[in-house]
């Protein structure tokens, strides 16, 4: 086990941005990065060729979900997550605990772990500390995340101390049992505390003890206000190791990247540029706009003239809006393309400015 992945090499001299680089069992990762969301083991729509030429570094996968189907058994057959879904760079996995927020209705947290009932078939789902590390390293994830409780924003503070507990509880449990593994995928700490500083900073207090290789900020993106959101970021970030990555959990909107990155933030991930793309939108310059509309039905031009990404390199606005309004697959494809690589690209920009 390397006991230094992450090393800082540059510093803003305006503003706390880095840039550093993450070892992992499947490569190098440039930091800061935007990783896409593939729950299923899939970005929905690309292959991995696809997600390869959007200039893609590390994707996200679901421990919840994959555990569900198509199983951890299976899984291991293939020889791990890479494997089986021929993406051969770096992989993170969240551990199930943005799913007791998210699915809310469907589960039930004891001290121990949670129960879920299966969105699927209603059978029932436990997941442990100890079990969800087991999970991940049956993946083979490259960054496994611990088990928590994302506390939705508008919870009571009594009751988001009370999920502050648990979520310290078992990441304790979650980094002694990694730890004495001693295997090189890493495992990363989670930061709660719902909006209440004083509980973020309990909370960093307590899992920076722990000595986890990396830390992410979680329970943001869960409904709250923009300027709260960046309120947080900046707040929270300063609270963890200057020299370990820091990941903020749910956000990839352009202007949040930015804040994130402003403020020592290396990794982020979010499902809007390949959700928005399913609905017909694409990312141009600092709008989100709908390429079904009627104005685009005889532009021959691409949808950006500055974005060198595969879509933009070989079709127009037209044709694109074209397959959207023919129900054609292709219309998800392309459009996914150019959002994944237009943040890419935006984040590279970011990198330009501190070097």
């Amino acid at each position: 086990m390397l006991k230094h992945p992450f090393t800082i090499k540059k510093k803003s001299t305006t503003n706390k941005a880095r840039l550093g680089e993450l070892v992992t069992p499947h490569g190098t990762i440039q930091t800061p990065t935007f990783m896409p969301v593939g729950t299923q083991a899939t970005v929905k729509s690309l292959t991995p060729e696809q997600i390869i030429s959007t200039n893609s570094q590390i994707l996200l996968a679901n421990t919840y979900h994959l555990s569900l189907r198509p199983g951890i058994d299976i899984i291991k057959k293939h020889g791990g997550i890479h494997s089986m879904m021929n993406w051969h760079g770096p992989i993170l996995t969240d551990s199930g605990g943005y799913q007791v927020f998210s699915l809310a209705k469907r589960r039930k947290v004891d001290s121990d772990g949670i129960t879920f009932q299966s969105h699927i078939d209603g059978s029932p789902v436990r997941f442990t500390p100890k079990h969800v590390i087991d999970l991940q390293c049956g993946f083979n994830s490259d960054i496994m995340m611990v088990l928590d409780i994302c506390t939705a924003y508008n919870e009571t503070k009594q009751q988001t101390a009370q999920d502050l507990r648990l979520t310290h509880q078992w990441a304790q449990d979650a980094y002694h049992y990694w730890h004495e593994m001693d295997i090189p995928n890493w495992c990363f700490g989670i930061i709660q505390g719902g909006f209440h500083l004083d509980l973020r900073q309990e909370s960093a207090d307590f899992l920076t003890s722990l000595d986890f290789p990396g830390y992410a900020i979680g329970g943001l993106s869960v409904g709250e206000p923009k300027e709260l959101l960046h309120e947080y970021i900046a707040k929270c970030a300063p609270l963890l190791p200057d020299h370990k990555p820091r990941y903020v959990m749910g956000i990839g909107l352009p202007e949040n990247i930015k804040i994130a990155v402003e403020h020592g933030i290396d990794m982020f991930d979010c499902v809007i540029p390949t959700r928005i793309a399913r609905h017909g939108q694409f990312f141009y310059e600092d709008a989100r706009i709908n390429i079904k509309k009627e104005i685009f039905k005889d532009d021959l031009t691409p949808l950006s003239d500055t974005c060198s990404c595969y879509t933009c390199q070989h079709f127009s606005r037209s044709y694109i809006r074209h397959l959207f309004i023919a129900k054609e697959i292709l219309a998800s494809t392309l459009l996914t393309i150019h959002n994944i690589h237009y943040l890419n690209d935006f984040v590279n920009t970011l990198k330009k400015e501190i070097s």
